[in-house]
């Protein structure tokens, strides 16, 4: 049985998206540099695993090249 892509969406906004892993990452840490990188890096690994064509997101987005 094939799942469908709708079957995995969740009705937000993205400013709803921004605001809960931005309230994540300032839990997670004290310093407030290191809390908005988390943010950043979150945010681009979300949004990268859901565009259809996630090579273009890291031609928009600057730093979302990452060594691994």
């Amino acid at each position: 049985m094939k799942t469908s892509r709708s079957d995995n969406r969740i009705e937000t906004t993205l400013g709803d998206l921004i605001a809960a892993v931005s309230e994540c990452a300032f839990e997670s840490t004290a310093d407030t540099r290191e809390a908005y990188d988390l943010a950043h890096l979150i945010l681009v690994e979300l949004l990268k695993e859901a565009s259809f064509g996630s090579k273009s997101l890291e031609r928009c987005v600057p730093g979302t090249l990452l060594p691994h």
